[in-house]
């Protein structure tokens, strides 16, 4: 988390259907909204005209959301909702009762079609006190470095030596699909009678665990 400058505030209050006009969700994900979210803030412009650094390709604009939670727990489809109805990079702090966390997802604009974004699967930080004395932004050349280093906190395991931000992504992706691969496997594994079926299940789970313990 950081303290965001004071001359980047903008403090707008957005209504939820706004979001759900660009984004289009589903019935079943506007009403998680309304269970999960009280109220969205669009808190911080960060931009050239506002904290005096360049542009960078694909990041123009960072923006900061702050969300109040009604529930200490946030679905990932209303995060990703709201991160693909916004056409730059945004930074979420999440706010419940006393406490406050934040949540980030890498984004890029999209190759194959203008105006398009993509979003990755987002990663968030543990819960502050509300009241904590946040460091400021860190010093940077321009936006696109901003962005690095907002993320880099929330990158977890963190970048090998030389590892380049794409590659550190697709590493942390595959890191999460396996880890989910073995967290089912295991399941099945609880569950599984026949000696031989379990036999081979436990090497598999052994081989996903190798390669989770590689990944990290």
């Amino acid at each position: 988390m950081f303290t965001f400058p004071q001359q980047a505030a903008f403090n707008r209050s957005i209504a939820k259907t706004r979001i759900y006009d660009h984004a289009q969700p589903s019935k079943a994900v506007r009403a998680r909204f309304v269970q999960e979210v009280e109220s969205i803030v669009w808190s911080y412009k960060l931009a050239p005209e506002t904290i005096n650094l360049p542009p960078s390709p694909g990041v123009h604009e960072i923006q900061v959301f702050t969300l109040t939670a009604k529930t200490p727990e946030l679905s990932e489809i209303v995060l990703r909702t709201i991160d693909e109805a916004i056409p730059s990079p945004l930074f979420f702090r999440i706010c419940h009762g006393d406490r406050v966390r934040g949540r980030i997802a890498y984004k890029r604009p999209s190759e194959a079609a203008a105006d398009a974004w993509v979003v990755e699967e987002g990663f968030t930080g543990p819960w502050h006190p509300a009241a904590t004395a946040f460091p400021p932004l860190p010093a940077v050349l321009d936006l696109g470095q901003l962005y690095a280093r907002l993320l880099e906190p929330y990158l977890q395991p963190p970048a090998r030596s030389g590892e380049a931000l794409p590659a550190h992504l697709a590493r942390l992706r595959e890191l999460r699909r396996v880890s989910r691969e073995a967290e089912a496997l295991a399941s099945d594994l609880t569950k599984e009678k026949q000696f031989n079926r379990k036999v081979e299940l436990n090497a598999r789970l052994r081989s996903l665990r190798q390669s989770i313990e590689s990944l990290s």
